[in-house]
């Protein structure tokens, strides 16, 4: 069945070129119908220039942030052969040690394995269909060495599916559709929380040639929700055929959106690229703790190109493409 039409949303107003913008939801949250359409423009506007924006005012408490990163760190400061006891893989649940893992090859570009550690949960209530419970419902696994880090992540979870929720309204008022076109679609949906340590190079050597933190990659689902420290060895965005450090503020999320979502805008909006640079020579003992949350969608969604952009892509099931480029990145 064809997606609906939406109605016509305006031709975005795009920030300057190579800007990653700053929005504040505040207004969307707590204005009037003005006030929430001017947001939605502006995310529109963001969305459809670099991919990429920053947001405050999101309502995500900084203090769960920080203990759950400082509970984080805890796990990662364990033993080698402790944290083995929760070895995992890409698309599991527990720890991927180094070397399992490598980004570049999901856009084709060859790369040495990323230079980070991750612990990684998810969507954990299965659907009673066993053969999407067994790829996107696997229970969590949480470390007995760090108790607390479960009833954190478990409410850190919360936190990010209701704010993921919330920006898949704005991006349907954006695009003129009805408030839960895409929510309606992510009823069950699936999700991973990768929580990456970026070891300092102290610690991993100086990298090989063409090594990363994380390779060049765009992400894969709908949008991402990123709380991330600053560094020297980290974020970049490409813009305008350049890569550039992508922007910091205290007390913000940096959001980008996944190729799912670019597919069903018919490219009007930008899966961008983006990296997280190696450990620098002129930083050795810097480590980074990132949290970051891959939302999605129903596994069995079908994503249709709406007649918004310049693009129309042949439907897909979600679950056909997300496994498609996680087995793509697996080393």
């Amino acid at each position: 069945m064809s997606p609906p039409s939406p109605s016509s949303p305006a031709t975005p107003s795009s920030p300057p070129s190579g800007s990653v913008p700053t929005i504040d939801l505040t207004p969307w949250f707590h204005g009037d119908d003005t006030d929430r359409r001017r947001v939605a423009q502006q995310v529109d506007a963001a969305l459809s220039a670099v991919g990429f924006l920053l947001v405050t005012g999101h309502g995500v408490p900084a203090d769960l942030r920080a203990d759950v990163r400082a509970a984080a760190k805890r796990f990662f400061a364990l033993p080698y052969q402790t944290k083995e006891r929760y070895a995992a893989t890409v698309g599991e649940r527990g720890w991927l040690p180094p070397g399992v893992e490598a980004n570049g090859y999901a856009e084709g570009t060859p790369t040495p394995p990323d230079l980070k550690e991750t612990f990684a949960v998810g969507a954990d209530q299965p659907l009673g269909v066993p053969s999407l419970d067994d790829v996107w419902f696997l229970s969590n696994v949480y470390p007995a060495e760090v108790p607390e880090l479960e009833p954190l992540l478990v409410g850190y979870l919360e936190r990010m599916r209701t704010l993921a929720d919330e920006l898949l309204v704005i991006c349907a008022a954006a695009l003129g559709l009805a408030d839960d076109f895409f929510t309606s679609r992510a009823g069950h949906p699936s999700y991973t929380m990768n929580i990456n340590w970026y070891p300092p190079l102290s610690h991993v050597g100086e990298p090989e040639p063409g090594q990363f933190r994380i390779g060049p990659h765009t992400d894969f689902g709908t949008v991402t929700i990123l709380d991330r420290q600053p560094g020297v060895g980290g974020l970049q965005v490409y813009v305008d055929g350049e890569w550039v450090n992508a922007p910091y503020a205290e007390d913000s999320f940096t959001i980008n959106i996944g190729d799912l979502l670019a597919r069903w805008t018919g490219d009007r909006w930008c899966s961008n690229r983006h990296r997280v640079l190696p450990p620098d020579a002129g930083a050795p003992d810097e480590e980074l703790v990132s949290l970051i949350f891959f939302y999605e969608c129903d596994p069995d969604a079908s994503v249709e190109s709406l007649p918004v952009g310049t693009a129309t892509y042949p439907p897909v099931r979600a679950s056909d493409y997300l496994l498609e480029k996680l087995r793509a990145i697996t080393v």
